[in-house]
């Protein structure tokens, strides 16, 4: 077994915990595009290839599917509660971010219907509790005086979320878009907290 070197013959650098979170970074953006391609029962492998590790790397962050639906299930939920936490962030904008995932992940929309999903009940009681983080995140920003009531607001998720359908990323946005303009909500710019521009 020969160890591979850099240039000038020395030995790369170990980042340690360094590559080791970029690697989960990785493993979870591409989770949430393959499950939104090919939906939650995809092959894992496919997962590694598009985040470019072995499936060593993979398996040592998720050991299983459930985890790897749990950690972008996760991350969408955090997103979004850094988002509504964020005082300088206008309501609008908050949907936004909602609105990028819905359209970003296939398994973010079966978490807000998690109380009627059915099979998949490894996930399911986790999937009801971060339910009910992005229900409280949305119902603690929403405007005093704002078109949709506390619980017109739950009801109009949902029914946006319904309407995410499509085979590309950009139809679903059209989709997602159309179904809130319907409803006279207004949604800033559909995109991942912290000005990253959607991808594909």
């Amino acid at each position: 077994m020969t160890e591979q070197t850099g240039q000038g013959g020395r030995r790369p650098a170990n980042d340690g915990p360094k590559a080791a979170a970029r690697n989960r970074a990785a493993l979870v953006a591409a989770a949430r595009e393959v499950f939104a391609e090919h939906g939650l029962d995809a092959p894992l492998s496919a997962i590694a290839r598009r985040a470019g590790v072995g499936q060593g790397v993979l398996y040592r962050h998720f050991p299983d599917r459930t985890a790897a639906v749990a950690a972008v299930l996760e991350e969408n939920v955090r997103q979004i509660e850094q988002a509504a936490g964020a005082g300088d962030v206008p309501f609008a904008e908050v949907l936004g971010v909602l609105t990028w995932h819905l359209t970003e992940s296939a398994a973010f929309i079966g978490l807000l219907h998690a109380d009627r999903a059915v099979g998949r009940s490894d996930i399911r009681a986790h999937a009801l509790d971060l339910s009910g983080r992005v229900e409280r995140a949305l119902r603690g920003r929403l405007p005093a005086g704002h078109r949709l009531s506390a619980d017109d607001l739950v009801l109009s998720v949902a029914m946006v979320s319904a309407a995410v359908t499509g085979p590309t990323r950009q139809e679903r946005e059209d989709r997602a878009l159309a179904a809130w303009r319907l409803l006279g909500v207004e949604v800033g710019p559909v995109r991942a907290f912290g000005g990253r521009e959607p991808t594909g």
